[in-house]
């Protein structure tokens, strides 16, 4: 029996196939990113000076607007959440979201413009490659799931809804996380 066929009450006890993937989904993204910081971290202790240096090209005041607008996306996504809301308000809701979350995709490219420039010195180290495929990556995640956000606005189900908003905000840990060990440490 799956859980579409039992009691109410009885199926929210016995997670689906669904939950399982969103679960396998939420961890590997933690893992990966947690792998490539940690890395980052690590070559920033073994090349402090370069990593320094390489830091006062960054601008934490754009970082910070970009945060603001991440947060203030998940915050739209976290009310098409809400179970009292009407298709029209969710669907709002997720359009928002996304939008916002193409509003940090192209505050991150204009703030790349700035820094590619002096990516290639070599008095920089390992930093800009690092920070590249780290925020790059971030960004990555950003653009497609402001995408699949918009996707699920046009066929707002329970089911799809929650699988994106959750994933969604592991979008917004990872750069909650990743916003002060790369600006500001």
């Amino acid at each position: 029996m799956d859980g579409h066929s039992l009691p109410a009450g009885e199926a929210d006890e016995h997670p689906s196939a669904d939950d399982l993937l969103l679960w396998v989904l939420v961890w590997s993204e933690l893992a990966a990113f947690g792998i490539l910081l940690a890395g980052f971290l690590v070559v920033g202790v073994i090349q402090a000076d370069a990593f320094a240096i390489a830091r006062s090209q960054l601008n934490p005041l754009l970082a910070g607007v970009n945060t603001v607008v991440l947060l203030t996306s998940g915050w739209q996504a976290a009310l098409a959440t809400r179970p009292v809301a009407s298709i029209a308000a969710r669907r709002r809701a997720l359009v928002l979201a996304a939008l916002f979350g193409f509003a940090f995709v192209a505050i991150k490219l204009f703030e790349y413009s700035t820094e590619v420039a002096v990516a290639g010195l070599p008095q920089f180290g390992a930093f800009f490659e690092l920070y590249f495929l780290i925020t790059g990556f971030h960004l990555m995640h950003v653009a497609f799931g402001s995408a699949v956000l918009l996707l699920v606005a046009w066929r707002p189900s329970p089911g799809n809804i929650a699988l994106i908003t959750t994933l969604w905000h592991v979008i917004d840990v990872v750069w909650i996380v990743m916003f002060p060990i790369v600006y500001l440490v």
